[in-house]
């Protein structure tokens, strides 16, 4: 079976701690932390931490469907984090 790539990208408040946890997991490759939305052009991560940029924290990669399902993704991600957590 062919490896098929896709691609995706979750904003979970802090990308230092979904990003060590989706690079375990098997299936997910190429794992980046970086930023979304905002005001701030090519904020800094010490900009972004005041809060006065706009940006959300994100990690996105790239992900074999075929190893892991999308709905896995997203179960991992809704355990390690809680979207009704403010600035999360």
């Amino acid at each position: 079976m062919q490896a098929i790539t896709k691609v995706a990208t979750l904003g979970g408040g802090c990308f230092w701690c979904t990003d060590t946890i989706y690079r375990r997991i098997i299936g997910v490759t190429n794992v980046q932390p970086g930023y979304a939305n905002g005001t701030t052009p090519n904020p800094t991560y010490k900009q972004v931490c005041t809060g006065s940029t706009g940006h959300a924290e994100v990690i996105q990669f790239n992900y074999d469907p075929n190893v892991v399902s999308f709905d896995n993704i997203l179960r991992i991600f809704f355990t390690i984090h809680d979207p009704t957590t403010k600035d999360r």
